[in-house]
């Protein structure tokens, strides 16, 4: 059996946490922040708190925040629907080639990843002429969009079309990875990219625009939430609901393209799909939990429902697994998303040197420069404790190790 070991906060007069911690650090800022969102009216029943927690811009990074009425923007964040999606092919280790650079320069080439700023640059993160599968999707897309710049017509200037099938920055990335069998799995990480943040942040907005004569009342602005039945709840929902669709489909195009550039480099024939999974984990959606309708916003954690599968990666450099769900409705049926960073970037860049970088991902086909030190493994928890602690959550069904990373 798996031993439950949750840690509850009590909050007065606010709703209580439980937290998915064990043997994993919580910051004192993501507590407080966790409390100050536990003191909502519209929390229904409990907060739940997944391993890899971490302070975050809104609402604590890993958390499980189930609302009734009401749904709170900045807790659903501007990265709307990012997720990750995994394929598991017929290849095995011995079918790459002994040097991996060609394939991460191919896909590099391929997928647009990163950015580029600067008067009369091209963002090289974005397409210049978007392939035809790119505008297919996008087609599929288009009928939503156009409801929802009728209502929010700046919408329209953002990067939508042109930014579907890329990978953007951060800790966004591409990977190749092998699990205990020695199966090759492709697998890529990234969300709604322009168009969804700048519904996110338009959405936020008009939330705090709308309670500016409550924020004072507030613990923090972030926490501005739309009510159910106010002018703007529905447009929120549909468009939200637009982006997640669009975060899924970007993931669909890249791994259409990732798979199409590996046939080139890689001279052995295969097939994929043998096991594909695409899932969210910073979204919101409707849920039935303890008999009740509510709201689930997930910042920074999975849908673990019984028998569904997810994907938990860890750092770069790190092991990362596919899990299916145990259906533990307690955490509203959630899990984690990640490892969960330990310091902020500006820490990582200010500790770890290139030399540290090169050391902690020596097994891995990847860039090791300045520009990446942010997401260096030591910048992040340990993802072992972070699985031991959700054991009664999730079960591992393949463990994955990275031969190739493409980062954004």
């Amino acid at each position: 059996m798996n031993q439950e070991a949750i840690e509850v906060i009590k909050v007065p007069d606010g709703r209580p946490i439980k937290l998915w911690t064990e043997g994993v650090p919580v910051e004192d800022a993501a507590r407080l922040q966790l409390i100050n969102t536990a003191r909502l009216p519209f929390i229904f029943r409990h907060l739940a708190v997944m391993p890899d927690v971490h302070l975050g811009k809104g609402s604590t990074i890993g958390s499980v925040i189930p609302t009734r009425g009401a749904i709170i923007p900045a807790a659903v964040g501007v990265d709307i629907g990012c997720g990750m999606i995994a394929t598991r092919t017929t290849l095995n280790a011995s079918d790459l080639p002994d040097n991996l650079h060609p394939l991460r320069s191919a896909i590099e080439q391929a997928i647009p990843h990163g950015r580029t700023v600067g008067r009369g640059k091209r963002d090289e993160g974005s397409w210049q002429n978007p392939p035809e599968r790119v505008n297919a999707l996008w087609a599929e897309l288009l009928p939503g969009f156009r409801r929802i710049v009728e209502k929010y017509p700046h919408l329209r200037e953002t990067n939508n079309h042109k930014h579907l099938g890329t990978l953007g920055t951060g800790n966004h990335f591409i990977e190749v990875c092998l699990d205990e069998t020695d199966h090759v799995w492709f697998m890529l990480h990234s969300g709604s990219r322009g168009v969804g943040n700048a519904i996110g942040s338009t959405f936020i907005a008009l939330a705090q625009a709308d309670m500016r004569q409550h924020l004072a009342n507030l613990p923090d602005r972030d926490l501005a939430y739309i009510e159910e039945g106010s002018v703007h709840f529905d447009d929120y929902l549909e468009a939200v609901g637009w982006a997640q669709n669009y975060a899924r489909r970007n993931r669909t195009a890249m791994m259409d393209r990732l798979i199409a550039v590996a046939r080139k480099v890689i001279t052995r024939p295969f097939t994929v799909n043998v096991e594909a999974v695409n899932c969210h984990h910073n979204y919101v959606q409707k849920e039935t939990h303890f008999g009740s309708e509510i709201f689930v916003t997930r910042k920074g954690a999975l849908s673990a429902r019984k028998g569904e599968l997810g994907i938990i990666p860890g750092s770069m450099g790190a092991r990362s697994y596919i899990v299916r769900g145990l259906g533990n409705e307690e955490s509203f049926c959630s899990c984690s998303h990640g490892a969960g960073r330990t310091m902020s970037r500006n820490e990582a860049r200010r500790r770890f040197t290139v030399a540290d970088q090169e050391r902690a991902t020596a097994h891995v086909e990847c860039r090791k420069d300045r520009e990446v030190i942010d997401e260096i493994p030591m910048a992040y928890k340990e993802i072992d404790a972070v699985m031991h602690a959700q054991r009664s959550l999730v079960e591992v069904v393949h463990t994955l190790r990275q031969v190739v990373c493409v980062k954004g």
